[in-house]
C-alpha cells in the first residue's frame, strides 16, 4: 500500500507546472520559530525551508511575500500572493473562507505564560493575537481579551503589566519563556486547539493545492517532514 501511495505522490509532482509562472508564498515573518525576518532582512524559520522544499517537489517556481497577520487571509483572496504559509491552524472557519492542503505540523497545544505563578487565566486580562484561534478560545473563556497585532505586542503586554498572561502556542512561548531567566513561566494547563497547521490557498487554485500536498505527502513518507520539525521545534515536538 505504500509502494501505491508513493507512486500516486510522484505522479503528481512530476506533473507540477502550474498555469502561474512564480508562486508567491505568503508568510507573516514575525512568529519564530514558524516564520521571520533574519538579519539579512530574507524570511527564515520552519516555514521558510518547508516551503522551498515543497516548491522545489513539486517543481515550481516560488518567491516569498510578507503580510501583516490580521489580513492575511483577505488578502490571499485578492490575490496579492497565492498561498499562506504561516503557523495558520486549520479550522472550520477558515476553511468556508479559503482552502487548505492537509497539515504538515501536526494538530499541536496552546498555553499561557505569565510573569507571576498566581495568576488565574480564567478571569484575568489575558492577551493573543488578533484573529487566531487563541483569541477566539479567550473570549470565550471568561477571561477578558485584550488583542493585538503581532505576536510580540502580545508578549509585551504581560511584560508591562497590561495584561496578566498571554495565550499562545507553545511552541512559539517556549523559547521566550526559557530566555526570560524567570521572568516569564507557563501557568494552568495547556490547551489543544485546532486540526494542525496547513497551507492556505484560494479555492479555485486546486491545482496548486493538490500540488503541494502532494509535496507535503512526499516529505512525510520519506521522513524528511519529521527532520525539519525536530531541527526548528525539538526533540519534544509531534511528529508524523
Amino acid at each position: 500500500m505504500k509502494l501505491i501511495l508513493s507512486t500516486a505522490t510522484a505522479a503528481l509532482i512530476a506533473g507540477g507546472a502550474l498555469a502561474q509562472d512564480v508562486v508567491r508564498m505568503g508568510t507573516e515573518g514575525a512568529y519564530p520559530p514558524y516564520n521571520y525576518i533574519d538579519d539579512d532582512g530574507e524570511v527564515a524559520g520552519f516555514e521558510r525551508e518547508l516551503g522551498d522544499e515543497l516548491c522545489a517537489r513539486a517543481e515550481l517556481t516560488c518567491e516569498w511575500v510578507t503580510n501583516d497577520w490580521d489580513s492575511i487571509i483577505p488578502n490571499l483572496v485578492s490575490g496579492n500572493y497565492d498561498t499562506i504559509i504561516a503557523g495558520m491552524s486549520i479550522t472550520d472557519e477558515r476553511d468556508e473562507v479559503i482552502d487548505f492542503t492537509q497539515d504538515y505540523y501536526p494538530p499541536t497545544e496552546s498555553a499561557y505564560v505569565a510573569a507571576s505563578e498566581d495568576v488565574d487565566v480564567t478571569s484575568g486580562v489575558v492577551s493573543a493575537q488578533t484573529a487566531t484561534i487563541q483569541a477566539g478560545h479567550v473570549a470565550e473563556s471568561g477571561a477578558s481579551l485584550l488583542e493585538y497585532a503581532t505576536p510580540d505586542e502580545t508578549v509585551a503586554a504581560v511584560r508591562s503589566g497590561e495584561a496578566d498572561a498571554v495565550f499562545a502556542d507553545y511552541d512559539y512561548l517556549l523559547p521566550i519563556v526559557e530566555a526570560s531567566g524567570g521572568e516569564l513561566m507557563f501557568v494552568g494547563d495547556r490547551v489543544p486547539l485546532g486540526g494542525g497547521v496547513g497551507m492556505g490557498l484560494r479555492e479555485s487554485d486546486t491545482d496548486l493545492r493538490e500540488a503541494m500536498d502532494a509535496a507535503i505527502s512526499s516529505m512525510k513518507e520519506d521522513g524528511t517532514l519529521n527532520e525539519l520539525l525536530v531541527k526548528w521545534f525539538g526533540d519534544q515536538v509531534a511528529t508524523y
